[in-house]
């Protein structure tokens, strides 16, 4: 019952602008835009005025049942919507909504779909029930459709999926199958999308993956992970087009922590000397595609059109400066964790 609220909610704000709330009766809160430690007054039978805090309040029927929604304003016009908004939602669940395939997905993802609904959708759509995935692919210089058309090109005995999300964004999820993939994981897949994707439509893509779940009805903690992973990658302007949730396990634990904690560990692990190259633009550039390369040199050399020399000189001045020699992994892990604490204390 929850989740269809949650869609109601949802499908308010997108026809009207009008932030809907809706708690239980008792005042459990169940969906839409709050304010921090926002309560309702418990058994709430008739429609409230409440001019201390700007808001309306006024009752619900969902399904024989009754709610306390709330809308902010105060005034005329805020009572005849609380009217209307009650006229809607008996309206809205006196029928079954039916979904598309991509209405379908996009409920799930958003994890706005009950269990029951979901068995329904997973026969009438031939769902299987084995472990799936979601990535989000982002074009910005494209339309968001043709990306998604290639995507669907792609399926598996037409069991993948892809459905447009936002204007420059669509998910795709991919159905795991170990005895079948051809891939040694979810992000060498991704790679080979990025790359049928450029090839078919000339666009350069980002993609970030999520985590394996068991079966669709888990698929928007899936793409909740996919999209903490796109966060990260463009707070940490992080380089490459692939990225995985996982990726970013550490800097999620990083993030929980006080900021002054933080700015501890960075003066332990940065002297006067590493200040000065992590100021440095072209040098931390360069720190980093090495990192991205796999600490592999002739491969870095390409990426930067530098000529070999140049690239062992500028290593070398980092080492010099942070003693740290990045051409070794438990040094290139130190280094990144640098630059992982500089960003996030920013």
């Amino acid at each position: 019952m929850d989740a269809d609220i949650k869609i109601f909610i949802n499908g308010i704000k997108e026809k009207t602008g009008i932030e809907l709330a809706v708690f239980t009766l008792s005042g459990k809160y169940v969906g839409g835009l709050i304010a921090e430690n926002e309560t309702v007054p418990a058994g709430l039978d008739h429609t409230v005025i409440d001019t201390q805090r700007n808001r309306t309040l006024f009752v619900m029927s969902v399904r024989q049942k009754k709610y306390i929604g709330r809308i902010m304003g105060v005034g005329v016009a805020e009572k005849n919507y609380a009217y209307l908004i009650n006229e809607l939602a008996e309206n809205f669940f006196s029928k079954e909504i039916e979904y598309t395939r991509s209405e379908f997905y996009k409920a799930i993802l958003a994890g706005e779909m009950n269990y029951s609904q979901f068995r329904r959708y997973a026969v009438k759509f031939s769902i299987p029930e084995i472990p799936c995935f979601a990535m989000i692919i982002t074009a910005e210089k494209c339309d968001v459709s043709d990306v998604v058309n290639v995507l669907l090109g792609y399926g598996n005995d037409e069991q993948d999926f892809a459905v447009t999300m936002e204007s420059d964004r669509c998910a795709f999820i991919k159905f795991s199958d170990e005895v079948s993939d051809e891939y040694q994981s979810s992000t060498e897949y991704a790679e080979f999308l990025k790359q049928s994707i450029y090839e078919e439509i000339g666009v350069s893509v980002k993609i970030c993956v999520g985590g394996t779940v068991k079966s669709v009805y888990d698929l928007s903690t899936s793409y909740t992970q996919a999209l903490t992973a796109l966060r990260m990658s463009r707070a940490l302007n992080t380089k490459g087009d692939v990225h995985s949730y996982k990726e970013y396990i550490l800097i999620k634990m990083l993030e929980e922590l006080p900021k002054s904690r933080l700015n501890d560990c960075l003066e332990i692990l940065m002297d006067s000397g590493a200040k000065e190259i992590f100021a440095d633009e072209e040098m931390i550039n360069t720190a980093e595609e090495f990192l991205e390369s796999s600490l592999n040199l002739s491969e870095t050399s390409r990426k930067l059109y530098l000529h070999r020399n140049t690239l062992m000189y500028r290593l070398d001045k980092i080492e010099k400066a942070t003693g740290l020699n990045i051409r070794k992994f438990s040094d290139a892990l130190t280094f990144r964790l640098i630059t992982i604490l500089a960003k996030l204390i920013k």
